[in-house]
């Protein structure tokens, strides 16, 4: 019998096996961070309990601004076709939350409906009542774009007189309900809005904490010339600066984001290559689902500890039997003293206790006498899961990776809309310039201009028909480019790797030299139009030995 349970003993204390990271997450919230949660009304205070559709959903991107400074015509852009629900115009068109999610059939499905689903992840948008349930809907709609990500489109944000209208619920607290489990939040400003009114600078507090997930798009940049342009950022970054409150510059993508004609395609340039930097970005983002369900994890156990160690003060500082009222207040009124002895007792930094004014006005509703003294073993159990168990996760998500990349063709991205068109065809950046230039035409690129660098190769007295590195090197730093790029484009060009360059491949390290100093980034392998057709053949066999 006692070896039995000896037996049993070991067998609860081997470490746990998870068949993906997902469901690992899973295990150890409900099994290891909910019951410190419960004990010490986490949900009351922050955030509601997370459940499997939390760690299930797709990719989520929030977009906030405005009203008229281009969401709607956003998502229709990434999309390139309209969802159901649509309304796009210069008023205040869009007056509810819109999530855009892939279905096989296309459709619209009402909140009050939607946050009854137990496969969707809204079920907790119950508390903010009916008055926010009829302004929020889900757009479903068949859209490979949408396979891989959900966009939530928000009412524009409100100025001037309108913003004194109440609008029946709480839009700040939706909107933290939403940047807590979002990957991406979209702050889009417009060209000729640039002002911040005291709603959007409400929405924009909500959103705090989440500084790593918000990105700022400048819209309809095209609506002013390159001099304006300048202006119209430097009034933003400003006007931002006020709000954001760090010291760290915040990134902001400048564009136009519709399929209309530019007004001043003077900077069409710069809108392309922000454009790529975005959308680069937001590819990303299938590929660090995990990883981001993994750090918001890591942080809500981070605040659950540090709330833990704040109920359980309050409990030990109520007396158990007369005055309780009025040391309830005392203990609200003195809860930055609260904060600052258990930061000195326990070592934690500031940056994870919660806002203290706002904590202050929530206990005000709170039966001090329910709450319970501190449990050493449920802190134990989530500092071991932070230590063990969310390490073990860690070392699961680049072998996930792999075998994603391996099982699908997409590796992870974003495919379809404007995301595939925009790369598949010559309209892409960079098609058709620097290192591109010449793909799919019959004649070799560097024809056009071999005579003048046959004639500075004469001149360099070529032996057997080849110059030597030296050689080479005299002529090539005169264009005073860093050894380290003219090493590179040495390796591109020495097509045969004999260290010397015969009449072609001196030709072929020119051209080069002419992207580069034309501004454009040089290839990591030399791309087959730039090989020159002599050594066509010779060329695949002798990347393979290299």
């Amino acid at each position: 019998m006692m070896r039995w349970m000896t037996d049993e003993s070991k067998r609860k204390k081997e470490p746990e096996v998870f068949n993906n990271v997902v469901e690992g997450l899973k295990k150890i919230y409900k099994n290891k961070l909910m019951p410190l949660e419960e004990t010490y009304r986490f949900h009351d205070f922050h955030s509601p309990p997370l459940d499997d559709p939390d760690f299930d959903a797709k990719p989520m991107i929030l977009l906030i601004g405005q009203y008229s400074t281009g969401k709607t015509t956003f998502i229709r852009y990434l999309l390139e076709q309209d969802f159901p629900g649509i309304r796009i115009g210069p008023e205040p068109t869009t007056d509810r939350f819109i999530s855009v999610m892939y279905s096989d059939q296309e459709g619209v499905v009402p909140g009050n409906a939607l946050v009854v689903d137990p496969k969707k992840q809204f079920r907790p948008l119950t508390k903010f009542g009916n008055a926010f349930l009829n302004r929020f809907q889900c757009s479903h709609m068949n859209n490979p774009v949408l396979d891989s990500i959900t966009i939530v489109d928000t009412p524009g944000i409100l100025s001037g007189e309108k913003q004194r209208v109440d609008r029946g619920y709480d839009f700040a607290g939706v909107l933290e309900w939403f940047a807590e489990r979002v990957d991406r939040i979209i702050l889009l400003f417009d060209a000729h809005k640039l002002d911040i009114s005291d709603e959007f600078r409400r929405a924009i507090e909500a959103i705090k904490g989440h500084d790593d997930k918000i990105r700022i798009v400048l819209n309809k940049a095209d609506m002013v010339d390159h001099q304006q342009l300048m202006r119209v950022y430097g009034a933003l970054m400003w006007s931002l600066g006020k709000v954001l409150s760090t010291p760290e510059v915040a990134r902001v993508y400048l564009g136009s984001f519709w399929d209309q004609p530019l007004q001043f395609d003077m900077n069409r340039r710069l809108f392309e290559l922000e454009e790529q930097d975005l959308f680069r970005d937001l590819q990303m983002l299938p590929r660090n689902a995990a990883l981001r369900k993994l750090n918001d994890l890591i942080k809500r156990a981070r605040l659950a500890k540090v709330h833990a160690f704040i109920i359980s003060q309050l409990k030990k500082e109520m007396p158990s039997m007369f005055g309780k009222d009025s040391k309830k207040k005392e203990l609200i009124n003195k809860l930055p003293e609260i904060f600052a002895q258990l930061q000195r007792e326990h070592q934690i930094s500031p940056g994870d206790f919660p806002n203290c004014k706002r904590m202050q006005e929530q206990l005000q509703h709170q039966d001090f006498t329910k709450f319970h003294q501190l449990k050493p073993n449920l802190l134990k159990v989530v500092d071991s899961m932070l230590a063990n168990d969310i390490a073990k996760l860690m070392q699961m998500i680049p072998t996930e990776d792999m075998e994603r990349a391996e099982s699908e063709q997409s590796n992870g991205n974003i495919h379809g809309g404007a995301f595939e068109g925009y790369t598949e065809s010559p309209f892409g950046v960079g098609r058709g310039e620097g290192a591109d230039a010449g793909r799919g035409e019959a004649e070799w690129i560097v024809e056009g201009q071999k005579y003048e660098y046959d004639d500075s190769f004469s001149k360099l007295n070529p032996v057997n028909g080849k110059i030597s590195g030296a050689a080479a090197k005299s002529e090539m730093v005169k264009s005073k480019l860093p050894n380290t790029v003219l090493s590179k484009i040495w390796k591109l060009a020495d097509i045969d790797r004999d260290g010397q360059l015969d009449a072609d491949e001196w030709a072929l390290a020119n051209h080069l030299i002419k992207i580069k100093l034309d501004g454009h980034d040089l290839p990591n392998t030399l791309p087959d139009h730039l090989i020159p057709p002599s050594k066509r053949e010779g060329f695949a066999d002798v990347s393979s030995d290299s």
